[in-house]
């Protein structure tokens, strides 16, 4: 099919050059028969010049016409110019079109391969031939990374749903504790004072944890819909961290715990104040969840040349690697089992990274001989 294709191209080109010398001739002759010899009084009156030479033993004199070589080399000039040029301009635009077909039709060839790659489960060797070998390169990575990013999406899903089965669970148990006691206070009136402060006691406590499941409920909903813009401004690093210590009180107090802050007092960044503000909270609150009672959480803050480094460090369960990897993905939680009421939706660890992202800095995470340290690094 291909050999026919060149025959028949071949032919074409042989047919052209046919017409163009029949034109020619046709153009000849009109000028030359039918225009009674225009030609040939064009080419004689421009290139010839008209000469008188006298024979002085005939006493005659002959008038004769010599080439004007001058003006006939000029015309053989600009006439071989003009074919030079022509020819140059028609094989140009010969091999623009060729090219530009060839192009189009490579795109074409291209972009069906590319869809059959990308909707088949088929290796990329099978379907794209030697001389696309650099697209189906290209084609193989991004093919692995979307593969990758949609299982990540898969599992991202999963674990939210599998949160939200939880918190649905959970929250029957709380509320039916609440209700459970409400209901004998409100039916034993003469109830002994001692007993009746103990079911409120317990009723208060269920209903904390009722807020809380449900404060979940909402934090889920915020992230998906949240769209965080930064609005920066030099912030005072020093004393946003000794106000979080001061806030922090009642809840390490609780179980023990203190802080311990080490920060210089002109410690300072170009951040957004309140997402910052929500990342350091974020930390403090996974450091309080997951540490061991009546031990202290040590905060450091540094300025190394052109960084910031704040480290958060709590004695408590050393994280196993495999799950240390993921503690930054949205809606993990350590405790999947939810045995305990520390920790949250899984959220607050990505959002903190996404923030920390934002601003061009780093968040990392380390577990080892019980002590877990969070590390941000920003930008000075």
């Amino acid at each position: 099919m291909h050999f026919l294709y060149k025959i028949w191209k071949a032919f074409q080109v042989v047919f052209i050059l046919w017409i163009a010398l029949i034109c020619c001739i046709l153009l000849y002759d009109l000028f030359d028969n039918v225009w009674n010899g225009l030609f040939v009084d064009i080419f004689t009156n421009t290139f010839t010049k008209r000469e008188s030479i006298y024979y002085p033993d005939q006493d005659t004199s002959i008038v004769v016409r010599n080439i004007n070589w001058t003006a006939l080399k000029r015309l053989i000039f600009f006439l071989l110019c003009a074919v030079v040029l022509t020819g140059t301009g028609v094989v140009m635009l010969t091999a623009y079109i060729s090219g530009k077909r060839k192009s189009k039709k490579a795109i074409a060839n291209s972009a069906q391969m590319i869809h059959k790659y990308m909707s088949q489960e088929r290796d990329a060797d099978d379907i794209f031939p030697n001389e696309y070998a650099a697209i189906s390169t290209q084609m193989s990575e991004i093919k692995t990374h979307m593969i990758q990013n949609e299982q990540l999406l898969k599992d991202e899903a999963a674990r939210k749903n599998d949160l939200i089965t939880y918190l649905a669970h959970d929250l029957k148990t709380p509320l039916t504790s609440v209700i459970g006691y409400l209901s004998l206070l409100d039916e034993a009136k003469d109830m002994p004072e001692k007993q009746r402060e103990k079911y409120i006691g317990i009723s208060l406590d269920k209903a904390v944890r009722l807020e809380k499941l449900i404060n979940e409920f909402f934090e889920i909903t915020r992230y998906n819909l949240q769209q965080i813009v930064l609005e920066r401004e030099t912030t005072d690093i020093s004393y946003m961290l000794m106000q979080m210590t001061d806030e922090f009180y009642p809840v390490l107090k609780q179980r023990g715990n203190r802080i311990e802050l080490k920060a210089a007092e002109d410690l300072s960044a170009y951040v957004d104040a309140e997402k910052m503000a929500r990342v350091f909270n974020n930390i403090l609150k996974n450091a309080v969840s997951y540490s061991y009672p009546n031990t202290v959480i040590k905060i450091t803050a540094e300025n190394y040349e052109h960084e910031l480094v704040i480290s958060f460090a709590n004695k408590g369960k050393t994280i196993p690697k495999h799950r240390l990897e993921s503690i930054f993905e949205k809606f993990f939680r350590l405790d999947d089992a939810r045995a305990t009421n520390s920790g949250g939706a899984g959220l607050g660890l990505a959002i903190a990274k996404e923030i920390v992202t934002l601003h061009g800095g780093e968040i990392t995470a380390k577990s080892e001989n019980e002590v877990t340290t969070f590390v941000v690094k920003l930008p000075v």
